[in-house]
C-alpha cells in the first residue's frame, strides 16, 4: 500500500515563511475555505459572521468571509484545513449552494508595518492602497493570474490564489519584497 504524506502547497511538509526586512511572508496551510452562494430568493444565512457587501471582508465567531460576487462569498475557517468545513457550512446555511475550496487555493499571509505593507501592495496588485482599508477584499490580477487580496488589519493582509500557482505567487511575493528592501 502507498504511504501518502500530506504536503503544503509549496511542496514542503511544513509551511514556508520568510522575513525580508520589515515584511514577513507566510504560507497559511491551515486555512479551510468553502464558497457560499445564495439560491434565488433566499436570504443571507446566519453563519457566525455578517456576510459583507461588495469589496468587503468580515470576521466573526471563529470564521471570516469575503464577498466574491452578487450573493456569493468565500468563507474562511482559520486553522481548520483538515476538517470538512463545507459540511459545517451546509449545516449552518441550509438552502444555499456550498462548495469545498480548501484544496483548490493557497493562502499567503503578509505582515509588515503599515507603510511597508502599503508600499508592497502598490507594487503587487492593481489596488489603490490608500482606499484599501482593513476589512477590504477584492479579486485582482497578480502577474498573469487572478488572486483575492484581503486587508485583515492595518499591518496584515492575505493573498489567496490557485493552489496550482503557489510557486509562482510565492516567487512574486518574495521578489517584490526583496526589491522594496533594496530600495529602502
Amino acid at each position: 500500500m502507498t504511504d501518502l504524506s500530506p504536503i503544503c502547497a509549496l511542496g514542503q511538509t511544513t509551511p514556508q515563511s520568510r522575513r525580508i526586512g520589515a515584511v514577513t511572508l507566510t504560507e497559511n496551510s491551515e486555512l479551510g475555505l468553502a464558497s457560499l452562494a445564495l439560491r434565488r430568493g433566499s436570504a443571507a444565512p446566519q453563519i457566525g459572521v455578517t456576510l459583507p457587501g461588495p469589496g468587503g471582508w468580515a470576521e466573526g465567531s471563529g470564521i471570516a468571509a469575503f464577498w466574491t460576487g452578487p450573493d456569493q462569498w468565500m468563507v474562511e475557517y482559520p486553522g481548520r484545513a483538515t476538517q470538512n468545513v463545507a459540511a459545517e457550512l451546509i449545516a449552518a446555511a441550509p438552502g444555499t449552494s456550498v462548495t469545498e475550496q480548501t484544496d483548490g487555493f493557497v493562502a499567503f499571509e503578509i505582515s509588515a508595518p503599515e507603510p511597508q505593507l502599503l508600499a508592497l501592495v502598490s507594487k503587487l496588485v492593481n489596488v489603490d492602497p490608500a482606499r484599501f482599508a482593513p476589512g477590504s477584499a477584492t479579486r485582482t490580477g497578480f502577474h498573469h493570474m487572478s488572486v483575492f487580496v484581503i486587508r485583515r488589519a492595518p499591518d496584515r493582509m492575505a493573498l489567496i490564489g490557485m493552489r496550482s500557482a503557489a510557486g509562482t505567487i510565492w516567487h512574486g511575493l518574495v521578489e517584490t519584497a526583496e526589491l522594496l528592501e533594496v530600495m529602502a
